[in-house]
């Protein structure tokens, strides 16, 4: 029994060094393989559209987009001030109407 112990333990004892042995022989191969190999080099290039629009264009058209927000806006305070003149007018007829014209009724 103790002699299959033994040639169990030697041949574990082997296995272990052939696995060393394998690892130093193919280290310095795997080394070479990555210092061999250099990676290549690629030149970046920015993408340029083929459409590509001059500055002033670009200036060109975002003052005219500021230009029709300006004109939105300006129509839409006038169509507000018309609306509240509208309303104040009817409010103001609406209470003269209340005080003056309405008739009174008394209890007696």
């Amino acid at each position: 029994m103790t002699s299959e112990r033994d040639r169990q333990k030697e041949l574990e004892h082997r296995e272990r060094t052939l696995r060393e042995r394998e690892v130093e022989l193919r280290l310095p191969e795997m080394e070479t393989n990555i210092h061999a190999t250099d990676a290549a080099f690629y030149q970046t290039v920015k993408h340029q559209p083929e459409n590509i629009q001059k500055p002033w264009m670009k200036k060109l058209i975002l003052g005219g987009k500021l230009f029709a927000l300006g004109v939105i806006a300006l129509v839409a305070v006038k169509i507000a001030s018309v609306l509240a003149g509208f309303i104040i007018v009817g409010a103001i007829g609406w209470v003269s109407y209340k005080l003056f014209l309405e008739s009174k009724k008394t209890n007696l």
